[in-house]
């Protein structure tokens, strides 16, 4: 990978956790590069007659701890660089917070808003065509991600069945309800993360009526996030979507008032309108480079990667710093927040309630007994909780920041099982 890539930044923010656990080197030899890789291309039939070509991919990073997880997602910036990011950064979540999976990721280079709801559905069928061979309940369990949701992993779920002539519903997860899907899953992402930044709030010992909050992304994560963290009585001032945000100086922002508006409007600008429809409080129109440095409590990145740069990371003035999003700090940028005493919640910890849940999914899936919303809600609570406290004690006990004590917790997980299977030094003996 090209330096200064994606990945490159991914694996420069593991290394620096190397220095606080002991390792071998094989361990670290096998960690740095992706287990296998497969491209793939994808011949789907237009709706008007022609023929258009897609290329999709699919990473192994590590199945070391258990079948690899991770999701699909289509864009037309898909590349190998950030789908090996992203499966290497799966690997780390789910051993963080104690999950038996490995990472892998997969995605389409593709925009989905130009095609039809056929083609759509065509495209989903031939991707899983492609890498049927790639996936398995007992290899690697794919899930939804950008731009992709629980209907196309209907599509999916249903063409891996149609190959392999039987029914195998734990093959993927985030499927409807009505074909094996969770309960819970569809605000598990948001809802982790405001378990791991309620439980950070109580440690600290600050009052959540004192806090100002401001979510860029205002997306499915995003929104529950910031509606949990609403009804907690925390104050949201700052919200943003793709084309901007809004931001208040005095008062609450109401999340669903506010999502309620952007579903009739199509965007956050929308709440710039007259009438009834528009009784929220008032506000300014921001950007969302200006939403970042807003003058708030918490900042919780929930939209895309790379967000917080060395650019902008002096002028962050959130004391707190929450990652929703996959990747929203570059390394450089980490460095000076933590020169600055910013206190980060890592997205390997805080966006893993999504795979938490995709995990009582599969497991669920397998045993054939399904458990009510509440039942995961609670589940979900208790790992939650449980991974927050591990790294935060590291942590503490450590003197280092956040990230780099998740990174050694669950490095020194995934290391354990390369070096259990022998190293250098038990063959030299």
């Amino acid at each position: 990978m090209q330096k200064g890539s994606f990945f490159e930044n991914s694996k420069r923010l593991f290394h620096k956790s190397l220095q606080h656990i002991a390792f071998s080197d094989d361990a670290l030899k096998i960690l740095d590069r992706p287990k296998e890789t497969i491209e793939v291309t994808i011949p789907v039939r237009m709706d008007d007659g022609t023929l258009e070509v897609f290329t999709g991919y699919r990473v192994h990073y590590s199945d070391l701890l258990g079948p690899m997880k991770g999701g699909i997602r289509y864009h037309p910036l898909v590349n190998l660089d950030e789908v090996t990011s992203l499966a290497f950064l799966m690997a780390f979540k789910c051993a963080v917070v104690g999950l038996p999976f490995g990472g892998a990721k997969g995605g389409v280079i593709v925009d989905p808003k130009k095609l039809s709801k056929h083609e759509l559905e065509r495209l989903s069928r031939g991707y899983i065509r492609a890498i049927y061979e790639f996936i398995g309940p007992d290899i690697d369990i794919p899930a939804p991600d950008v731009y992709t949701n629980e209907m196309i992993m209907g599509w999916m779920a249903d063409e891996y069945n149609k190959i392999s002539r039987k029914l195998t519903p734990a093959v993927i997860t985030g499927k409807p309800v009505s074909l094996g899907g969770s309960l819970g899953r569809n605000d598990a992402t948001g809802r982790g993360a405001y378990y791991v930044l309620r439980e950070l709030v109580k440690a600290l010992k600050l009052k959540p009526k004192n806090l100002r909050v401001a979510i860029q992304g205002f997306g499915n994560a995003g929104f529950h996030a910031a509606s949990l963290l609403h009804q907690d009585g925390f104050r949201i001032v700052g919200l943003s979507d793709s084309k901007g945000g809004i931001l208040t100086e005095h008062g609450t922002l109401d999340p669903s008032s506010i999502m309620r508006i952007k579903e009739k409007q199509g965007t956050l600008e929308g709440v710039y309108c007259k009438g009834t429809v528009c009784d929220v409080i008032d506000h300014k129109k921001v950007s969302n480079e200006q939403l970042l440095e807003s003058n708030v409590d918490i900042l919780i990145p929930a939209a895309i990667e790379n967000q917080i740069t060395k650019d902008n990371a002096g002028r962050i003035k959130a004391k707190i710093i929450c990652e929703i999003a996959n990747g929203p700090t570059t390394a450089e940028a980490d460095e000076l927040l933590a020169k600055k005493g910013k206190l980060v919640i890592p997205d390997i910890l805080a966006n893993a309630g999504g795979v938490t849940v995709s995990y009582f999914e599969w497991l669920q899936n397998r045993s054939g007994q399904y458990w009510s919303e509440k039942e995961v809600h609670a589940k979900l609570e208790t790992m939650m909780i449980e991974g927050f406290r591990s790294v935060y004690s590291l942590q503490k006990s450590k003197k280092i920041d956040m990230r780099t004590a998740a990174y050694a917790h669950a490095a020194k997980k995934i290391m354990g099982a390369i070096e259990a299977r022998g190293t250098t030094a038990y063959f030299k003996q």
